[in-house]
Formats: structure tokens, C-alpha cells, sequence
């Protein structure tokens, strides 16, 4: 079952550190080509550890259904 949150990342303010995806529990998020973090959104489980976690506040938790 799918959790009713995940991670969403802005490509705007991403500075792609990293850092969320070394705090990321189910391996959900990498940096795409060093350019900016993406969320494989079926992995996420909307736990925020990323969101709290990323020095430019470019991840935010969102509702399933609503982003995707």
C-alpha cells in the first residue's frame, strides 16, 4: 500500500548536494545527471527526512493524487 504523502522536489532550488539522498531510508531519491534530485515516487514513503534534511529547501512533502 501506497503511503498518502511523498517527496516532491523543486528542480529550481535544487543545488543537487546530495544530501536527502543519503538520508532517504528506501533508496527513493538520486541525483539526476548532477543537475537536480528526483524522487522515484512509488519508493517514497513520505517519512520527510529529505524535506528536513535539504539545505536549499527545495523538497517538500505532497499529497498522492494531487502531483501526480
Amino acid at each position: 500500500m501506497l503511503s498518502k504523502k511523498f517527496a516532491q522536489v523543486d528542480r529550481d532550488f535544487c543545488v543537487a548536494c546530495g544530501s536527502c539522498v543519503k538520508v532517504c531510508p528506501r533508496e527513493a531519491i538520486f541525483v539526476w545527471r548532477g543537475v537536480t534530485a528526483a524522487v522515484e515516487a512509488l519508493r517514497c514513503v513520505g517519512c520527510g527526512k529529505c524535506a528536513r534534511e535539504c539545505p536549499a529547501g527545495a523538497i517538500t512533502l505532497e499529497e498522492r493524487g494531487a502531483a501526480q
